[in-house]
């Protein structure tokens, strides 16, 4: 990982045009502290030097949040179903994966792959009536509407989409098509 600098940082700031006292507003730090740590007086806390990306990454991508791209239609499956149910709700909507939610926790996830790989790994005829606790796949994960695209991207490494939570309810998901449109934005 690479640490910024005291220059990065004021290069950074005006680039983005922002005043040290604009900037110092944005991050609930002093404006003192801002010149301070541009004038590299001061080895600012990790915690301090997050806040000033954060605002610098806001500013870049002020419409690059996830409540920005989600659907919110979140289609999910009960882990007491079958992955012939799984099969016929993802036809349905259009989607790849959807969530396994359990008392309105997300307990799991089921996807084509996952399917591909159970029938694989059976025999067919068997496959329509197995339940999707005994096959699901790692729970999706949950992120608030104000997290930034870069972040959604780097979860997508390991998973084939996210949940967006806010208030405490499922209220969307993003998907790599999801993604995927934001080409076209």
């Amino acid at each position: 990982m690479i640490f910024p600098t005291a220059e990065n940082l004021k290069r950074k700031r005006n680039e983005l045009g922002f005043t040290q006292n604009e900037l110092a507003k944005m991050t609930g730090v002093s404006q003192p502290l801002i010149a301070r740590i541009e004038a590299n007086d001061v080895d600012p806390r990790l915690s301090t030097v997050k806040k000033i990306y954060d605002a610098f990454q806001k500013a870049e991508n002020k419409d690059l949040l996830a409540k920005n791209i989600m659907h919110t239609d979140v289609v999910y499956i009960s882990p007491d179903k079958t992955i012939n149910d799984a099969v016929n709700i993802m036809e349905k909507h259009g989607y790849s994966q959807v969530p396994v939610l359990e008392d309105w926790s997300c307990v799991g996830s089921v996807s084509e792959d996952m399917i591909l790989k159970v029938m694989t790994d059976n025999k067919i005829n068997a496959v329509p009536d197995m339940r999707i606790r005994d096959v699901m796949m790692s729970p999706l994960p949950v992120i608030s509407p104000e997290t930034f695209i870069n972040a959604v991207f780097n979860m997508f490494e390991q998973f084939s989409a996210v949940l967006i939570m806010d208030n405490g309810k499922y209220t969307g998901m993003i998907t790599k098509h999801d993604l995927m449109k934001l080409l076209h934005s």
